[in-house]
C-alpha cells in the first residue's frame, strides 16, 4: 500500500481493486486505503492541512505540472485520497474524485464530457437536484438534454448526433426503476457516447457495480448511504477503465496536444478532477472524508438490513386496504423485478414508495417515522416528493418520474420492523 503521507510517490489512483486483491466487499472497505507498517495507524487519520511542502523548485515545478502527487488540499488530500482509493476498489474502477456534495459529483460527470453545442438523454425517473442541472443550468452553458422513457428503445430514439452522455439512476429516485444497464451501454456506445449511472441506490457497490455492466462513469452522493447517518455530505465520481473517448471532441481536438493524446487512458479521469476540484473547487473537507470512510465500514450491515425491512414492509403495505400503488423492485409483481434481479445483489434497496389518501394526515400521525428529505439514514425517514424535492419540476416531469400528489417516499432505517409496522399502521389507520 502506498504511503499517503510521501507526496513523491503518490499516483493519480492507488486503488487497490477488488478482482487483485481477491478481497470481498465487506473486506475491501473496511481495509482499503490503511496504510501498514510500524506506528501507522489502523484506520485512516485526518489530515487537516491547506498545502504540502517540497523541497526543491524542481518537485514543486513536476507538482504543478503532473497534480499527482500533493500541493494543495483543493486538489489532493491525504484523508480524501483514501477515500477516494475505497471506493475505487468498492467500485471495482480505475479512479475516483470525492467532491463536496453528490450535486457537485452529477454537474461534474455532466460537463466533464460536455460542451456548448452537445447533447445528454437521461431518463426521467431522476432525483429532482439532477432534473434541475438538466433543464436549468446545463442550458446556460449551451448544453441541452432530453429526458425519456426508461427504456434502450427511448433512449436511443431520443440520442443525436451530437449526444456525448446517457444519464440514468440505478434504481430510479423515487419510481423504483431499474435501468438494463448492459443494453442502456450498447447503446449509448453505438453513437460514440458514455454511459453515466448515478448509482447512490446502489451503495458504493454493495447492491450494484455499473461499471461491469458498461457504465463508463459512476457517481455518487456519499451523504447517503456511504454516511450512514445524516451527519456528512459528500459526492464521488469514479470511472472505468474500459471507455472509448475518440469521438468526442473535448478529448480529440488539437491534434499531438489534445486531451486524449496527452493524458491517454486516463484522460477521463483526469479531467473529473480538474473540472470538479482544480477549476470549481467544489472540494471534500478531510474531516468529511473521514467520516464517510468510516461509513462505509459498516454500509453491507447497514444496507443488508434496511433492503431486508423495506421487502418486508413492501410486501406488508401492497396488501393494506388503506394504501395504494406500492413501488420496490423486490416485489415479485413489480414490472421492474427482473432486471432488479439480474443486476441487483444483496438485496433490492432500502427505498420505497407508497400512495396513501391524505399525505398530511399520515405524515403527522408518524411517531417513530420521521419526516425529513434524506436517504440512507439509520433512521427511517419520509418525505412528500410532490411538495419537497420533485415540487419545483412540471407537473408532467414530476409524473413521469413516479410522482403524485398521493406518493410517500420512505428511506427505511435500523428500527425494528415490528416497531415500523406499528408506526406505519397507525397512521395509516
Amino acid at each position: 500500500m502506498t504511503d499517503l503521507r510521501d507526496a513523491g510517490q503518490a499516483t493519480e489512483t492507488q486503488s487497490v481493486p477488488t478482482e487483485t486483491t481477491g478481497w470481498g466487499f465487506e473486506t475491501t472497505a473496511v481495509q482499503t486505503g490503511i496504510a501498514r507498517g510500524l506506528g501507522e495507524t489502523v484506520g485512516i487519520p485526518i489530515h487537516q492541512a491547506a498545502a504540502f511542502q517540497f523541497e526543491t523548485l524542481e518537485q514543486a515545478q513536476e507538482e504543478f505540472q503532473s497534480n499527482q502527487g500533493l500541493s494543495y488540499a483543493r486538489l489532493q488530500n491525504p484523508t480524501v485520497r483514501a477515500l477516494e482509493e475505497r471506493i475505487t476498489a468498492l467500485e471495482r474502477g480505475a479512479a475516483t474524485v470525492a467532491l463536496a456534495s453528490g450535486q457537485a459529483a452529477t454537474f461534474t460527470a455532466l460537463l466533464s464530457v460536455c460542451r456548448a453545442g452537445d447533447h445528454v438523454v437521461s431518463t426521467g425517473s431522476l432525483f429532482g437536484g439532477s432534473a434541475g442541472l438538466l433543464n436549468n443550468i446545463l442550458p446556460l452553458m449551451g448544453v441541452t438534454a432530453t429526458i425519456t422513457e426508461n427504456t434502450p428503445q427511448a433512449i436511443e430514439a431520443a440520442m443525436r448526433d451530437n449526444t456525448r452522455l446517457v444519464w440514468a439512476e440505478t434504481i430510479g429516485n423515487p419510481a423504483g426503476d431499474v435501468p438494463d444497464l448492459e443494453a442502456c451501454a450498447a447503446t449509448a456506445h453505438a453513437r460514440g457516447a458514455l454511459l453515466g449511472i448515478d448509482n447512490t441506490w446502489g451503495g458504493v457497490g454493495y447492491l450494484c457495480r455499473p461499471l461491469e455492466y458498461g457504465a463508463d462513469i459512476v457517481t455518487h452522493s456519499l451523504t447517503k448511504w456511504a454516511g450512514g447517518h445524516g451527519s456528512v455530505m459528500g459526492g464521488s465520481v469514479t470511472v472505468g477503465n474500459r471507455h472509448s473517448l475518440t469521438r468526442n471532441p473535448i478529448y480529440t481536438d488539437g491534434g499531438e496536444s489534445s486531451v486524449l493524446n496527452v493524458r491517454g487512458e486516463g484522460a477521463l479521469a483526469w479531467r473529473q478532477r480538474w473540472f470538479g476540484a482544480h477549476q470549481l473547487g467544489m472540494t471534500l473537507a478531510p474531516h468529511n472524508a473521514f467520516l464517510l470512510a468510516q461509513g462505509l465500514e459498516t454500509l453491507a450491515l447497514r444496507l443488508g438490513r434496511e433492503s431486508e425491512t423495506a421487502l418486508a414492509l413492501a410486501t406488508w403495505l401492497e396488501r393494506h386496504p388503506r394504501v395504494g400503488r406500492v413501488s420496490y423492485p423486490g416485489l415479485p409483481g413489480s414490472a421492474h423485478h427482473t432486471l432488479a434481479r439480474r443486476y441487483l445483489r444483496g438485496g433490492f434497496g432500502a427505498v420505497l414508495t407508497f400512495e396513501v389518501e391524505d399525505p398530511a394526515a399520515f405524515l403527522a400521525r408518524l411517531g417513530v417515522v420521521r419526516i425529513a428529505p434524506n436517504l440512507g439514514d439509520s433512521r427511517t425517514l419520509v418525505v412528500h416528493p410532490w411538495t419537497t424535492t420533485h415540487g419545483k419540476m412540471p407537473e408532467p416531469a414530476r409524473r413521469a418520474a413516479g410522482v403524485t400528489p398521493h406518493t410517500i417516499r420512505m428511506s427505511v432505517g435500523l428500527e425494528d420492523v415490528e416497531d415500523l409496522r406499528a408506526d406505519i399502521g397507525g397512521a395509516l389507520g
